[in-house]
């Protein structure tokens, strides 16, 4: 298998039925990716470890996916340069509006690029992150152009149904 080119971090596996599309379309995409559950404020040290080991391997992003006070993604940025994209997650009373601040609320010379919140927050941050491995990689260019091709056939299928009808 290729090295790794995309690690998805998750607080919980309670998060796993959320973020499994992002792994999914990464599978899809043929990017090799690591998925697992890391947490910022349980295993901070396992969290660092990883982003050290799978960087040193040739990791370009990291997506992190957390609810509540969601610091996974800020505690990988402050521990690589790389891209770190964010996914907040509801699971709170707060509907996720406590995990989507504190995801996109980070202090200068530490961003996070923070998707939208739960299953389509995990499947753009799988885009965003073929986006970027594409400006130099004109494979999963293609892929993505593929993509594109056929999110316009469905639409146009569809509509070609419903005026038919």
């Amino acid at each position: 298998m290729s090295a790794v080119k995309v690690a998805i971090f998750m607080g919980s596996i309670s998060d796993r039925e959320t973020m499994q599309p992002c792994s999914d379309l990464l599978t899809k995409l043929g990017i090799p990716h690591a998925f697992t559950v890391s947490s910022a404020h349980r295993t901070p040290e396992r969290t660092a470890k990883l982003v050290k080991d799978l960087e040193a391997e040739g990791c370009q992003i990291f997506i992190c996916a957390a609810g509540l006070a969601a610091h996974l993604a800020g505690a990988v940025a402050a521990k690589t340069i790389k891209p770190v994209l964010g996914v907040p997650i509801c699971g709170s009373a707060l509907g996720g509006m406590d995990a989507l601040l504190a995801t996109v609320q980070m202090p200068p010379g530490f961003p996070v690029g923070t998707l939208a919140l739960d299953k389509v927050g995990a499947k753009n941050a799988a885009w965003m992150a073929a986006q970027i491995l594409a400006l130099h990689d004109d494979k999963i260019a293609e892929k993505i152009y593929q993509a594109r091709r056929e999110f316009v056939e469905a639409v146009e299928k569809a509509a070609a149904e419903l005026e038919s009808a």
